[in-house]
Protein backbone atom coordinates (compact mmCIF):
# COMPACT_ATOMS: atom_id res chain seq x y z
CA UNK A 1 0.00 0.00 0.00
CA UNK A 2 1.42 3.34 -1.03
CA UNK A 3 0.35 6.69 0.37
CA UNK A 4 1.44 9.98 -1.13
CA UNK A 5 0.81 12.45 1.68
CA UNK A 6 0.67 16.21 1.23
CA UNK A 7 0.36 18.71 4.05
CA UNK A 8 -2.26 21.16 2.86
CA UNK A 9 -3.86 24.45 3.80
CA UNK A 10 -6.91 23.32 1.81
CA UNK A 11 -7.88 20.51 -0.56
CA UNK A 12 -10.99 19.38 -2.37
CA UNK A 13 -12.20 16.74 -4.78
CA UNK A 14 -14.90 17.23 -7.40
CA UNK A 15 -16.85 14.56 -9.24
CA UNK A 16 -19.09 15.62 -12.13
CA UNK A 17 -18.39 19.23 -11.20
CA UNK A 18 -19.75 18.80 -7.65
CA UNK A 19 -17.64 18.94 -4.49
CA UNK A 20 -17.50 15.44 -2.99
CA UNK A 21 -15.05 16.26 -0.19
CA UNK A 22 -13.07 19.21 1.08
CA UNK A 23 -10.79 20.02 3.99
CA UNK A 24 -8.85 22.90 5.42
CA UNK A 25 -5.63 22.42 7.42
CA UNK A 26 -4.56 18.78 7.25
CA UNK A 27 -3.42 16.01 4.91
CA UNK A 28 -4.48 15.16 1.38
CA UNK A 29 -3.63 11.51 0.85
CA UNK A 30 -3.48 9.62 -2.43
CA UNK A 31 -3.76 5.90 -1.60
CA UNK A 32 -2.62 3.14 -3.95
CA UNK A 33 -3.63 -0.42 -3.11
CA UNK A 34 -1.97 -3.50 -4.57
CA UNK A 35 -3.05 -7.15 -4.70
CA UNK A 36 -0.77 -8.17 -1.80
CA UNK A 37 -2.11 -5.55 0.65
CA UNK A 38 -4.06 -6.53 3.76
CA UNK A 39 -5.26 -5.21 7.11
CA UNK A 40 -1.72 -5.18 8.52
CA UNK A 41 -0.81 -2.62 5.85
CA UNK A 42 -3.84 -0.51 6.82
CA UNK A 43 -2.92 -0.56 10.51
CA UNK A 44 0.73 0.33 9.92
CA UNK A 45 0.02 3.05 7.37
CA UNK A 46 -2.84 4.57 9.36
CA UNK A 47 -0.71 4.75 12.50
CA UNK A 48 2.16 6.40 10.59
CA UNK A 49 -0.13 8.93 8.92
CA UNK A 50 -1.83 10.26 12.06
CA UNK A 51 1.32 10.25 14.22
CA UNK A 52 3.90 11.56 11.74
CA UNK A 53 5.27 14.87 13.03
CA UNK A 54 5.09 17.01 9.90
CA UNK A 55 3.20 20.05 11.18
CA UNK A 56 5.03 23.09 12.52
CA UNK A 57 5.22 23.85 16.22
CA UNK A 58 5.41 27.36 17.69
CA UNK A 59 9.08 27.60 16.62
CA UNK A 60 8.38 26.63 13.01
CA UNK A 61 9.85 23.15 13.45
CA UNK A 62 7.97 20.12 12.08
CA UNK A 63 7.28 18.62 15.47
CA UNK A 64 3.49 18.15 15.61
CA UNK A 65 1.27 15.39 14.29
CA UNK A 66 -2.10 15.55 12.57
CA UNK A 67 -3.68 14.67 15.92
CA UNK A 68 -1.79 17.48 17.69
CA UNK A 69 -3.05 20.13 15.24
CA UNK A 70 -6.60 18.69 14.96
CA UNK A 71 -6.02 18.39 11.22
CA UNK A 72 -8.38 16.94 8.65
CA UNK A 73 -7.87 14.23 6.03
CA UNK A 74 -8.95 14.00 2.41
CA UNK A 75 -8.37 10.42 1.19
CA UNK A 76 -8.35 9.71 -2.54
CA UNK A 77 -7.92 6.28 -4.17
CA UNK A 78 -5.06 6.38 -6.69
CA UNK A 79 -4.21 3.14 -8.51
CA UNK A 80 -1.61 4.91 -10.67
CA UNK A 81 0.76 5.02 -7.67
CA UNK A 82 1.51 1.39 -8.57
CA UNK A 83 2.47 2.20 -12.16
CA UNK A 84 5.40 0.27 -13.57
CA UNK A 85 7.35 2.33 -16.09
CA UNK A 86 10.28 -0.03 -16.70
CA UNK A 87 9.32 -1.08 -20.22
CA UNK A 88 8.10 1.16 -23.00
CA UNK A 89 6.31 4.47 -22.64
CA UNK A 90 2.92 3.27 -21.46
CA UNK A 91 2.72 2.60 -17.71
CA UNK A 92 1.54 -0.82 -16.59
CA UNK A 93 -0.81 -1.09 -13.62
CA UNK A 94 -0.52 -4.85 -13.17
CA UNK A 95 0.38 -4.47 -9.46
CA UNK A 96 -2.67 -2.33 -8.68
CA UNK A 97 -5.42 -4.28 -6.94
CA UNK A 98 -8.63 -5.05 -8.80
CA UNK A 99 -11.75 -3.31 -7.44
CA UNK A 100 -13.01 -6.43 -5.62
CA UNK A 101 -9.85 -6.34 -3.47
CA UNK A 102 -9.14 -2.61 -3.44
CA UNK A 103 -12.59 -1.26 -2.53
CA UNK A 104 -12.93 -3.16 0.78
CA UNK A 105 -9.36 -2.20 1.76
CA UNK A 106 -9.97 1.45 0.82
CA UNK A 107 -13.15 1.47 2.93
CA UNK A 108 -11.29 -0.12 5.86
CA UNK A 109 -8.61 2.56 5.61
CA UNK A 110 -11.34 5.24 5.69
CA UNK A 111 -12.85 3.69 8.84
CA UNK A 112 -9.43 3.23 10.46
CA UNK A 113 -8.44 6.87 9.92
CA UNK A 114 -11.90 8.04 10.99
CA UNK A 115 -11.50 6.24 14.32
CA UNK A 116 -7.94 7.54 14.81
CA UNK A 117 -8.61 11.29 14.62
CA UNK A 118 -11.31 13.54 16.09
CA UNK A 119 -12.06 15.35 12.82
CA UNK A 120 -14.22 13.97 10.02
CA UNK A 121 -12.56 12.19 7.11
CA UNK A 122 -13.40 13.39 3.61
CA UNK A 123 -12.93 11.20 0.55
CA UNK A 124 -13.28 10.87 -3.15
CA UNK A 125 -15.14 8.03 -4.83
CA UNK A 126 -13.34 4.85 -5.76
CA UNK A 127 -13.02 4.50 -9.54
CA UNK A 128 -14.59 7.88 -10.34
CA UNK A 129 -13.09 10.51 -12.61
CA UNK A 130 -12.03 13.00 -9.93
CA UNK A 131 -10.66 16.51 -10.08
CA UNK A 132 -8.43 17.17 -7.07
CA UNK A 133 -7.34 20.65 -6.00
CA UNK A 134 -4.99 21.54 -3.18
CA UNK A 135 -2.74 24.15 -1.70
CA UNK A 136 0.36 22.28 -0.53
CA UNK A 137 1.73 23.81 2.68
CA UNK A 138 5.50 23.99 2.75
CA UNK A 139 5.53 22.25 0.34
CA UNK A 140 5.52 19.03 2.34
CA UNK A 141 5.04 15.81 0.35
CA UNK A 142 5.95 12.38 1.73
CA UNK A 143 5.62 8.91 0.24
CA UNK A 144 4.96 5.96 2.55
CA UNK A 145 5.05 2.37 1.30
CA UNK A 146 3.81 -0.29 3.71
CA UNK A 147 6.12 -2.81 2.00
CA UNK A 148 9.12 -0.75 3.19
CA UNK A 149 8.21 -0.75 6.88
CA UNK A 150 11.11 -2.90 8.07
Amino acid sequence: MIALIQRVLEASVRINNEVKGEIQNGLMILLGIEEADNEEDIEWLGRKIVNMRIFNDEDGVMNKSLIDVHGEILLISQFTLHASTKKGNRPSYIKAAKPEIAIPLYEKMLRSLDMAIPTKIQSGEFGADMKVSLVNDGPVTIILDSKDKK
